[in-house]
């Protein structure tokens, strides 16, 4: 998991650095075709069958995969690295509330605190980080983490369907590598220069290592333990952000991160 972690945080980095000519469909792009020659090369070298009864859901759960990317990926773009993974990683207290409402699982006590610790702390965080210009660039960060969770909720019912975690990422990258390569056929292509391979060879590497890692973290060990590690991408996250871009939070904005970070662990302690 902290191989993930920090996977991640790189990712993110490498995102903000590539945000600065590339638009956040072209990334999308370029990270999730990368991930979708990895898995095909997997699966036609180990002859795993791609065809599902279950497609339905594989393009639903991919659909809104794709959406929460480039969210995501617009709100690094814009904002603080930190703030922009801190929203995201909101997703734990979605998948919270989203499991309750979709899989009608019974609600704990607990729950309810997290997710009142939880927005708590997004109020708290945007407010002292964003100006009236990027209040937009905090909602799709925000939205990014709703999608997220909504994802999550996909893959968990393709796992109850035994769907092979491997045919999940697979329709997962193509679709976004399809409906990425769309939206800039409409609206901008940036032409690739030599100097921009390290970086967008870098996300697709980074994005796909740090997705091989959570998987297995999640498969090998303790779902709490290995949930909790995964919030140690936002302290990654603002370090970089700090030695790259200098950017420096205030006490109000680390206290907001705190919280969110104390309410995903509550939440997943509540479901676990």
């Amino acid at each position: 998991m902290l191989v993930a972690a920090l996977g991640f945080a790189i990712m993110g980095t490498l995102v903000k650095i590539g945000a600065q000519k590339f638009s956040s469909a072209e990334l999308v792009f370029y990270r999730s075709l990368f991930g979708l020659v990895f898995i095909w090369a997997f699966c036609f070298r180990h002859k795993r069958p791609l065809s599902s009864p279950m497609l339905g859901k594989h393009i639903s759960r991919s659909l809104v995969g794709f959406v929460a990317l480039i969210l995501f990926f617009y709100a690094i773009a814009k904002l603080p690295l930190a703030t922009a993974i801190t929203l995201n990683y909101t997703s734990p207290l979605f998948v919270a509330l989203l499991s309750t409402l979709l899989l009608k699982e019974k609600v704990k006590k607990t729950l309810l605190l997290a997710l009142v610790i939880g927005f708590a702390g997004v109020i708290l965080l945007l407010k002292p980080t964003l100006n009236n210009d990027n209040w937009v660039a905090g909602l799709m960060g925000l939205l990014s983490g709703f999608g997220a969770g909504l994802a999550y909720i996909y893959v968990k019912q393709l796992g109850q369907a035994n769907e092979p975690d491997w045919r999940t990422v697979f329709y997962f990258t193509l679709i976004s590598t399809m409906c990425a390569g769309c939206w800039m056929l409409f609206d901008q292509f940036n032409a690739l220069s030599w100097q921009d391979l390290p970086v967008l060879l870098g996300l697709g590497l980074t994005a796909t290592i740090a997705q091989l890692a959570l998987t297995r973290a999640y498969r090998t060990g303790h779902v709490l333990v290995v949930a909790s590690l995964a919030y140690t991408t936002i302290l990654i996250a603002s370090l970089l952000g700090i030695l790259l871009w200098h950017e420096h939070l205030s006490l109000d904005a680390w206290l907001a991160i705190a919280l969110i970070i104390l309410s995903g662990i509550i939440s997943l302690r509540s479901k676990t």
